[in-house]
């Protein structure tokens, strides 16, 4: 392979004439992974039926149209899979050579949420509204960029041949530049994000094969940080009392505890099969908030039962195990490293708002990933399929 032109690279060359050429060995479609990408499908279509389910009574929200979050949610998924495709085109190889630009552009963007042109959704300035119903939520894009730049950094000299580990150096850089973007979420503060930028930023150190020094010290420090933020009051009411519920969950139910109270009550009445979908008398009866977003796994549990809840965790799984595949078939190591930051993000991410639901973890206000309803965070998710993609096609096709 020469350059960054990834159309040097078997099956991204002109197409043939004939199907048969479509399905060749050395072709795209053959060499994409399948499972993830009919898995994220089947996650993203799940989502439309459980957003639409937990919306179309909520006039106060839907502006009396109650296919209005279906519509969207639908639309969010289709951009999704055409970032995805765009990104497989590009190649991950590609993006490499961007990551100062696409870095400089989440941090400007996220900067952006701090001044008057952001705006506050839920007790988080995180967000910059465009208005027509339209938002963006930069906070998301700044996983993407961390991932692709510390894989950067921490894989050059490896992958040039220069050193068989990142040194302590490499190492320091790399996550300089993750602290920059993750200190301005934090100041939102989007606490939210920041906890999976903090895992991302594990996953990824840990996957370069830097001394194990630097793990033990990361989690030192995130344990100081945790304190010290806790100290100098950096957090908002709302998300200290989020923590003192969790500890407590007999604290305020029906306040700071209602939501995480409701959503357990609608995940265990659903029993084995569930209600049926859209006779969940707690979603169809509006007890639980944010139920499209943050709580979308209690209409699962409510209105699909343990058995289509645990379809959802099988589908995540599927994603990982797949992801995990791809990390460990990839000759270089920045591939590993990007794919190891997907799977340290969608796990923590997925592992934290199923938690929520369940009341084992606290409430952080973050989506599931394909299912919840958020254009910023479907883009996002899918750019990470399309990097896991590229990764795996780019491979040799004897490894």
């Amino acid at each position: 392979m020469t350059g960054a032109n990834n159309f040097s690279v078997p099956g991204y060359g002109p197409a043939r004439a004939g199907w048969t050429r479509v399905f060749a060995r050395d072709s795209v479609a053959r060499r994409l992974d399948w499972p993830i990408l009919l898995s994220a499908t089947a996650l993203s279509l799940i989502g439309m039926a459980l957003v639409y389910s937990a919306t179309r009574n909520r006039t106060e929200i839907n502006q009396g149209d109650p296919h209005y979050f279906l519509i969207r949610h639908l639309m969010n998924t289709g951009i999704g899979v055409a970032l995805m495709i765009g990104t497989i085109w590009l190649g991950h190889r590609t993006l490499r050579t961007a990551v100062p630009i696409l870095y400089g552009a989440s941090v400007f963007l996220i900067l952006l949420v701090l001044t008057p042109l952001g705006a506050t959704i839920n007790g988080n300035r995180n967000w910059i509204v465009f208005g027509g119903g339209f938002s963006l939520q930069p906070s998301e894009f700044v996983k993407v960029t961390i991932t692709l730049g510390m894989a950067m950094l921490l894989s050059a000299r490896v992958d040039a041949g220069d050193k068989q580990y990142p040194d302590h150096r490499t190492v320091a850089q790399s996550l300089g530049l993750a602290a920059v973007p993750m200190m301005i979420v934090l100041l939102m503060p989007d606490l939210g994000s920041t906890m999976v930028m903090v895992i991302i930023v594990l996953g990824v150190v840990l996957a370069s094969g830097a001394s194990n020094r630097w793990i033990f010290g990361l989690l030192a420090a995130g344990a100081l940080a945790a304190v010290a933020v806790w100290q100098l009051h950096i957090l908002g009411q709302y998300q200290i009392n989020r923590f003192a519920a969790f500890a407590n969950p007999s604290l305020d139910p029906s306040g700071v505890g209602y939501n995480t109270s409701q959503a357990r009550i609608a995940i265990g009445s659903g029993g084995l099969t569930g209600a049926g979908l859209f006779h969940g008398s707690q979603t169809t009866g509006q007890f639980v908030p944010e139920q499209q977003t943050d709580f979308v796994f209690s209409v699962a549990g409510e209105e699909l039962g343990f058995v289509g809840a645990g379809l959802i965790i099988a589908l995540l799984g599927v994603v990982l195990w797949r992801a995990c595949r791809i990390a460990r078939e990839t000759t270089e190591l920045y591939g590993t490293v990007v794919a190891a930051g997907i799977i340290a993000w969608f796990a923590f991410q997925s592992f934290e708002n199923i938690g929520m639901n369940l009341g084992i973890m606290p409430v952080a206000g973050i989506p599931l990933p394909f299912v919840s309803y958020g254009g910023s965070s479907m883009f996002s998710v899918w750019i990470a399929v399309g990097l896991l993609q590229s990764i795996r096609v780019q491979r040799p096709l004897s490894a």
